[in-house]
């Protein structure tokens, strides 16, 4: 039955559970500022071991849910699959960077005062750690929630599982060098060893050990066991890791919310421009002008405009810090996913009928 695919509870009121790990996180920093400070301190070549912990298991059971062989059959619809790399690595990394640096950099710059010290030593304007924050979003594509808004608005499930694959094994090859050049261009320090070092830890091994997992599984129990039972109590704990690390960094950055509370409203802002503008471009331009059916235009949108949140957030908080602008930056881009990717999916509900059908 297609009513076990709705939202679960987590998913569905993700950006309260957000809204409810601000306040909790701001309360534990002024409370007990210590907690959090201690258990970063456990930590391994700048890596938090709890924070580690928490994001393998935030991006675990999002892996798990691929199924790398639907890979094979992307080669049998190639104008959705061209245009979704496309828009993803040619277009959006570059369409952030540009969004963020005029409404960060120059037009909200007044409001975004202050220095903070990355955990490098080195010492940069605020606004430019949130300006890596927006970067590090723009390059990670799509997450598997995306799959959830495929469904939602009646596209094609089998090429979005194939462009979800596709693109996370493209993130092992490109996100960090691809990452470490634009945050070049933006002026922040590049730890180059520190950058691949995130991406084999936070998409290489959660990767390997979900394909591993599924293959295991799928052998022994089969695959209506795997999705009843497996994925139903797997999925929560993706949200739940993902909510325990948002605590621990609103803790840091209780003082600064308090003070400035406009600072969320700022870079909010550029997130929601980028992310409507790769919608436009990906779904209303290109997709028509390739004269895909409806079933491939919905979903290579709604892929241009997710983000993998999870590994910005995990690659924020390895490269520059728990307590960073930057990783502040990810986190509110976590805060505008769902009600944005829900108002979209009704877009593409409502506008069928300027795109043929596939299923008529």
């Amino acid at each position: 039955m297609t009513e076990t695919r709705n939202l679960s509870t987590f998913e569905k009121y993700l950006t309260l559970w957000v809204g409810l790990c601000i306040i909790g996180g701001i309360a534990l920093g002024r409370l007990a500022p210590g907690v959090a400070i201690t258990l970063d301190s456990f930590s391994v070549y700048q890596i938090s071991i709890p924070i580690a912990i928490a994001l393998f298991f935030m991006m675990y059971p999002i892996m798990v849910k691929i199924d790398f062989g639907e890979v094979m059959k992307a080669a049998k619809t190639p104008k959705p699959v061209a245009l979704t790399l496309f828009v993803n690595w040619a277009i959006k990394p570059f369409t952030m960077f540009a969004i963020a640096t005029f409404f960060l950099g120059y037009l909200f710059v007044d409001f975004l005062p202050g220095t903070e010290i990355l955990l490098d030593g080195s010492e940069v304007y605020l606004y430019q750690s949130y300006i890596a924050g927006c970067i590090l979003l723009g390059i990670a594509p799509c997450t598997a929630m995306v799959l959830m808004w495929g469904y939602l608005a009646k596209g094609n499930q089998g090429l979005t599982l194939v462009m979800v694959a596709i693109n996370s094994l493209l993130m092992l090859f490109l996100y960090a060098p691809l990452g470490g050049f634009l945050l070049g261009v933006a002026a922040m320090p590049i730890p180059w060893e520190t950058i691949l070092l995130s991406v084999a830890v936070y998409v290489a091994l959660p990767l390997a050990a979900g394909y591993l997992t599924r293959r295991w599984i799928l052998q022994v129990k089969g695959k209506t066991w795997f999705e009843t039972k497996f994925l139903h109590y797997l999925t929560p704990i993706s949200i739940i890791a993902l909510l325990g690390t948002l605590v621990l960094l609103f803790s840091f950055k209780g003082d600064l919310i308090v003070e400035n509370p406009l600072t969320i409203l700022w870079i909010a802002i550029p997130l929601m421009i980028q992310t409507i503008l790769i919608f436009v471009i990906t779904y209303f331009f290109l997709a028509r002008s390739l004269k895909l059916p409806y079933e491939d235009a919905a979903p290579a949108g709604l892929i241009g405009a997710s983000n993998h949140f999870e590994v910005a957030i995990a690659t924020a908080v390895i490269l520059f810090g728990l307590s960073s602008g930057a990783a502040l930056a990810t986190v509110v881009g976590v805060l505008i996913e769902v009600p944005l990717m829900l108002m979209l999916v009704k877009i593409c509900v409502r506008t069928q009928g300027l795109f043929r059908s596939d299923a008529q």
